[in-house]
């Protein structure tokens, strides 16, 4: 990978159920030097969304109380957030779920089980980078 290994100081959140999905995500964005904020669910990342100001967001789209497509709404109708890049992370692939993510907003679609460099590259890509 060339050009976006360097993601230091990128704030990256990563809301997810499985406590496996987000370890990972941790420990990839981390050694790319990342900061990374964890949340299990959609409530929990509202709750957190405000204090932590993030880059970046990858959310789950299925996820028990608030699904990805409600949280990444909530999001986007947030003045603050509405231009923070917001990337659906989910095992199905079906043309429906991309376009369902692109009526609520997000930008990216990425398929699990991610690999390190197809997440890092998602950061890459749509991350505004630290001055």
């Amino acid at each position: 990978m060339t050009g976006t290994t360097d993601l230091k100081g990128v704030k990256v959140m990563v809301i997810d159920d499985s406590n496996t999905i987000r370890r990972s995500a941790e420990i990839f964005l981390g050694q790319a030097g990342c900061e990374v904020i964890l949340a299990e669910d959609g409530f929990d990342a509202l709750a957190k969304i405000t204090d932590f100001h993030p880059d970046l967001i990858f959310v789950d789209v299925m996820m028990p109380r608030l699904d990805g497509y409600q949280t990444c709404s909530l999001i986007k109708k947030h003045p603050r957030f509405k231009a923070t890049p917001v990337i659906m992370l989910s095992s199905k692939d079906g043309l429906f779920d991309r376009a369902r993510g692109r009526m609520v907003g997000s930008d990216e679609y990425l398929t699990k089980p991610f690999t390190k460099d197809s997440l890092l590259q998602a950061v890459g890509q749509h991350a505004r980078q630290p001055v």
